[in-house]
């Protein structure tokens, strides 16, 4: 599993680290029972706070996709299943949008409008 961050983004990179680890789940390179590398080896590859990577994994515990335990670490949860199906999903939308004319910007919107966000 590689996970990845780009220090000069905007974006923090707890949210970052979070979104590699959706990735990879997105890609079905992750299945329930896998544990996620310890926070402070993710830390130390990235050379990031390891607060910062402690704070990914929560935010991937509140979404349900791994669960953390004291001595056990981040495991991925029966959860990942969706995100594959969803990483499966994700190319034919965006193969539809590209050929009918449809931008990034305008997809987003309309994802954006289905949350109702």
């Amino acid at each position: 599993m590689l996970l990845r961050i780009d220090p000069a983004s905007s974006v923090p990179l707890f949210e970052q680290l979070a979104a590699s680890v959706r990735s990879e789940a997105s890609r079905g390179n992750l299945r329930a029972g896998d544990r996620l590398p310890a926070a402070r080896d993710v830390a130390g590859s990235l050379d990031i706070n390891i607060h910062t990577a402690l704070r990914a994994y929560q935010l991937l515990r509140d979404e349900g996709l791994v669960d953390l335990r004291r001595g056990r670490g981040a495991v991925v949860t029966d959860r990942v299943a969706h995100y594959s199906e969803l990483g499966e999903a994700i190319p034919r939308l965006v193969a539809s949008a590209k050929e009918i004319g449809v931008g990034v910007h305008t997809l987003t919107a309309m994802i954006r409008q289905e949350y109702g966000s």
